[in-house]
């Protein structure tokens, strides 16, 4: 079977023909050439407003890097015609091999892209012998087209969330679809501010905003702000894993003030290694008998610890009334419980229907997913150890968590 036979079967390309293959001599890799021709009596297209009209002259033959096959680099050989076209003038003729005045055809870009969801972009490179722009091309090239594409009905619940990157405080505002039937990152935004969440209103129009249900996000008040004015007819949602992860820091604080307390008093260390042990829910048997211990010291440590694992009960309510009333009795326990950092959660009691909205849409929406999605963030980030402009972080970010829409293929090759 010959070669043109096989690119025939695979990457037939429309208004063209394979022409002779060859071998190219003295190259670094073995390397094939496949020529390529126009169709007899086809008129080019025009690049500017796609209308075909006559041929005017042919600029000098390009080369355009395809899929390698059994290790060999392929090249597809075409001298552009240029077209006279009575709307735009003399122009490029428009290929449908390649994008512009790309080296690599758009098959190849697309092979190139899938490996990229799969291994660092440096070692896509390293694997088909190319180049570091090329790959990030070749992704920049599939997450603009499945952003263009990219279908935005039935979304009804959103998780916004900000995750910090590069040095310094840094954030970026990341927000995701966490329907049952579709969980993806939407939307990503430079900083954590007022004007960039509503940038992202913005970009669905209010339509679409206004059939929004679920919104689950964390305490900040800017985010707080836009939702409930672009947003407000959804059930707004505060992430339970940040709430308990206040309690985390709250008890981390109390412990470590108290165990340089007892230290410059000259007391027993009973804290010393116990910050695992306060922070975590009771498991086996040695941690629970670790924890009788410290009971009788009536430790401040010991007492916001009981504190967290009395408010555990409020995740048990079914009912946002009951539950309400069992958060108004924890939180004037905690008000008169004297620790500070204890006292700091009870505060934000203000949020109280926004915490409440949690009972209200149990069972359709789990902010896990948010956790989840931030953690894939992160290890994004670290495959490419660090990218130094925003603009290549967005392109990774949708290109790993967006599921993207991609073009139908004659044949897939990864």
């Amino acid at each position: 079977m010959q070669l043109k036979t096989i690119l025939n079967r695979v990457q037939k390309i429309k208004s063209f023909v394979y022409g002779a293959v060859r071998w190219v001599e003295g190259a670094r890799s073995p390397t094939l050439e496949v020529e390529l021709h126009p169709r007899a009596n086809s008129r080019p297209g025009c690049s500017g407003c796609g209308r075909s009209g006559p041929g005017y002259d042919r600029l000098p033959v390009r080369r355009f890097e395809f899929v390698p096959f059994w290790g060999m680099k392929v090249f597809l050989v075409y001298a552009p015609r240029r077209v006279a076209c009575t709307r735009c003038g003399v122009r490029v003729e428009e290929m449908p091999l390649a994008e512009g005045k790309h080296p690599v055809t758009r098959t190849y870009a697309w092979f190139l892209a899938s490996w990229a969801k799969r291994l660092s972009w440096k070692e896509v490179a390293e694997v088909f012998q190319s180049s570091w722009d090329v790959v990030f091309g070749a992704v920049e090239m599939a997450v603009a087209y499945g952003r263009e594409h990219l279908d935005l009905s039935e979304i009804q619940s959103l998780g916004i969330d900000e995750i910090a990157w590069g040095r310094g405080h840094r954030y970026l505002t990341v927000v995701y679809q966490i329907d049952a039937h579709c969980k993806r990152l939407l939307w990503v935004g430079e900083k954590r501010t007022v004007k960039t969440l509503l940038t992202f209103f913005h970009w669905p129009g209010p339509e679409r905003s206004a059939a929004l249900r679920f919104i689950c996000s964390d305490m900040w008040m800017p985010y707080l702000k836009v939702i409930a004015k672009k947003a407000g007819q959804a059930i707004h949602v505060l992430d339970r894993f940040r709430i308990m992860g206040h309690f985390g820091k709250a008890i981390d604080e109390v412990r470590a003030q108290e165990a340089r307390e007892l230290r410059a008093r000259g007391g027993e260390p009973v804290l010393t290694k116990t910050r695992w042990l306060l922070l975590k829910r009771p498991g086996t048997e040695k941690q629970e008998v670790r924890l009788a211990d410290l009971l009788p010291y009536n430790l401040r440590s010991v007492r916001s610890y009981l504190l967290k694992e009395d408010f555990q009960f409020f995740w048990g309510y079914r009912s946002p009334y009951w539950a309400g009333c069992f958060l108004d009795r924890w939180c004037m326990r905690t008000m008169r419980s004297k620790i500070g950092p204890m006292k700091r959660i009870a505060r934000t009691r203000g949020h109280r229907p926004l915490i409440l909205n949690w009972f209200r849409a149990k069972g359709q929406l789990s902010s896990g997913v948010v956790e989840g999605f931030n953690a894939k963030a992160k290890l994004t980030t670290r495959k490419a150890y660090g990218f130094r402009t925003y603009h290549g972080l967005e392109v990774a970010l949708y290109h790993a968590l967006g599921i993207l829409p991609e073009p139908k293929f004659t044949h897939r090759f990864s």
